[in-house]
């Protein structure tokens, strides 16, 4: 098993890497300070093929495989500084349209992957509500069925891409039993009445990528809107978890790179007591322990893509690789700021807003701690 890049593959890192840094690094110190979406960088991402690339080309995708998919989410992370942009752009992709390329119905896939793969819808997905996080199956978000229609009554937060979204996928229950056996799966358009995105939430770090709210009073939906079957949500939303588990931290990955080199360039630069800071330990086993980080993450995200590519059960392997990566990039970025010093802190030299975007890592797809949870269900205990 390796994960050497072949000649086609080399050739689309760097052009991949060389669209990140000329198209979607724009004025980006004044976009995170005003937490600004970029609909246009968005919309070059999707012309460039990102948003489509491994989806079904019938459906205006490229076809390309789990792993290529992996590396061109690394390949924008070291090329592109925005990572509340990277963050909207995998949330929308494997929360939104890996469920509906495989749970969904024909008239579905055609309704909706064509616009969300050409970046003229963005999608969003509802399953966290106030009172359930990591207990995500513990919502009072209900679907009741009235003949031909379900009537959906709830309240969604921390949507990312609600506030620019089209569509939802929206989680609710369906059975009095409730917990994960009675949760149904729905799209929902953004101009069906009943629904609405009540607010804007503003976060510590990513935000350049918008979070809301989405409330839902007596929102009649037909039953075509329902995706998957009745009661088949736990199934749905599990599936998209673990693609987003091994897929979202790519972009992370590759700014661990790009962190990398500009710590050990200014190591060689920087001059204290007459020679370079690299010469002293404290700074170099800094750079080393980065590096370390660096490619025992880079290992342990590709085999998550190596074995979903080959159709093999990755549900451990995704919750180890979220955990590592999201817990290494953290540690690395502090340390970065260290090596910085003074300079580290500042705005300027865009440091600390790698430490904040990072942070959110350990929370979003599931926590570190569900991650465990997961690692030691598998592992029999």
């Amino acid at each position: 098993m390796h994960f050497d890049l072949n000649e086609d593959q080399q050739a689309m890192r760097a052009e991949i890497i060389a669209f990140a840094r000329n198209e979607l690094n724009e004025d980006m110190i004044a976009r995170d300070k005003e937490g600004r979406f970029s609909r246009d960088a968005w919309k070059k991402c999707a012309e460039f093929g990102v948003l489509g690339f491994p989806f079904p080309s019938e459906f205006g995708g490229s076809d390309g495989d789990i792993v290529t998919t992996t590396m061109m989410m690394e390949a924008l992370g070291y090329g592109s500084k925005d990572a509340g942009l990277l963050f909207s752009i995998n949330a929308q992709m494997w929360s939104v349209m890996m469920p509906i390329l495989r749970f969904g119905n024909d008239e579905q896939k055609r309704r909706y992957l064509p616009s969300l793969c050409n970046g003229e819808m963005v999608g969003a997905h509802g399953m966290s509500e106030p009172d359930s996080g990591s207990d995500a199956f513990n919502m009072r978000a209900t679907a009741r069925k009235e003949g031909d229609n379900y009537v959906i009554n709830g309240v969604k937060t921390w949507c990312t891409n609600a506030p620019v979204a089209d569509t939802f996928i929206v989680f609710a229950n369906t059975d009095k039993v409730g917990g994960f056996m009675g949760v149904t799966a729905f799209i929902i358009d953004i101009d069906t009445p009943g629904l609405r995105v009540s607010k804007e939430i503003s976060k510590m770090g990513l935000k350049t990528s918008p979070m809301g709210e989405v409330i839902l009073e007596d929102c009649v939906v037909p039953l075509s809107a329902r995706l998957g079957k009745e009661r088949q949500g736990a199934k749905i939303f599990n599936d998209s978890m673990e693609w987003e588990r091994a897929c979202i931290l790519g972009s992370n990955l590759g700014a661990m790179q790009r962190q990398l080199e500009v710590c050990v360039q200014y190591a060689n630069d920087r001059q204290q007591f007459r020679k370079p800071i690299s010469q002293f330990q404290s700074v170099s086993n800094k750079i080393v322990d980065m590096k370390v980080r660096l490619e025992t993450s880079r290992w342990l995200l590709y085999k998550v893509a190596w074995a979903k590519q080959n159709s093999q059960d990755a549900t451990m392997d995704a919750a180890i690789a979220k955990l590592y990566l999201s817990e290494a990039w953290v540690q690395s970025c502090l340390d970065a700021i260290q090596i910085h010093g003074g300079y580290g802190y500042t705005t300027e030299y865009e440091l600390e807003r790698d430490l904040r975007d990072a942070v959110g890592g350990k929370l979003y797809s599931g926590t570190s701690e569900i991650q465990r949870n997961i690692i030691a269900r598998a592992l029999g205990l």
